[in-house]
C-alpha cells in the first residue's frame, strides 16, 4: 500500500511540473487553486456567459467569464495540474439544456465541480462510491424555469486527454469537438421514462431556493 501512494504521489508530481503549451499567467491561475474548493470557488466567479462558445481554459482566464462547459474545462485543467485524470461528465436534460461536470476521485470517491446559475448545480464533496451516486446527487436540483424535474440521463466519464491533439487547453478557436465527444458517449438513464413523465413539478420554496443569485448577467 505504501508503494502505491508512492506512486501515487509520483504521477501526481510529475503532471504538477507539466505545463500543456498553457502561458505562464494561466499556469500561475491555474496552480494558486490547489483544491477542488479552491477551483470551484475561482470559477464561480466568472461572469456567467450565455454566448454560444466553446472556448478552451486559456481563453476562459482571459476573458473572465463562460457558461457551464468552459466552467467545466477550466475545472477539468486546474484537477489535470494538480495529477487528476481531465475527466467530465454530461448530465442530459429534456426541454433543458445539457450540465456538464469536472469529476474527480479521493481516497476512491467521486466528487464533481461544475458552474452553474442554479445553486444546487454547482459542486459535489468526494463521498460518492459510484458515479451514479453522483450524477443522482443532482436530480432533485436539476429543473427548468417551470419547475419540471428535467434531468434523465447521465455520461460515462469522457477523458479529455484523448483531445490533447486538438490543444482543448489552449485553443483560441471554440473546441466543438469537446461537446460532441460528450454527446457521443454512453449516457445511462436516471429513470424509465413512464417514471420521468410522471414526475410532479418542484415545490415553490424549492424552486426558488436553487434559484437563489441566479442571474441573465
Amino acid at each position: 500500500m505504501r508503494r502505491v501512494l508512492d506512486s501515487e504521489r509520483e504521477r501526481r508530481a510529475d503532471f504538477g511540473r507539466a505545463n500543456f503549451g498553457l502561458t505562464a499567467a494561466s499556469l500561475r491561475t491555474l496552480r494558486a487553486l490547489k483544491t477542488p474548493a479552491r477551483i470551484q470557488q475561482f470559477i464561480d466567479g466568472l461572469r456567467y456567459d450565455y454566448a454560444d462558445t466553446a472556448g478552451s481554459p486559456q481563453r476562459t482566464l482571459r476573458q473572465r467569464r463562460g457558461h457551464c462547459l468552459e466552467g467545466a474545462l477550466v475545472a477539468a485543467a486546474a484537477l489535470r495540474l494538480q495529477g487528476h485524470p481531465p475527466l467530465l461528465m454530461d448530465l442530459a436534460g429534456e426541454r433543458d439544456d445539457d450540465h456538464v461536470l469536472a469529476i474527480y476521485r479521493e481516497q476512491g470517491l467521486w466528487g464533481s465541480l461544475a458552474k452553474s446559475n442554479f445553486a444546487g448545480l454547482r459542486s459535489r464533496k468526494p463521498v460518492y462510491r459510484t458515479l451514479r451516486e453522483l450524477a443522482m446527487s443532482y436530480f432533485e436540483h436539476y429543473y427548468n424555469l417551470r419547475g419540471e424535474h428535467t434531468m434523465r440521463s447521465y455520461s460515462r466519464p469522457v477523458n479529455l486527454a484523448r483531445l490533447d491533439g486538438r490543444s482543448w487547453m489552449t485553443a483560441e478557436e471554440d473546441l466543438w469537438c469537446v461537446p460532441e465527444l460528450l454527446i457521443a458517449a454512453r449516457h445511462y438513464p436516471v429513470a424509465p421514462d413512464k417514471v420521468a413523465r410522471a414526475l410532479p413539478h418542484l415545490d415553490r420554496r424549492s424552486f426558488e431556493a436553487g434559484m437563489h443569485g441566479w442571474t441573465l448577467h
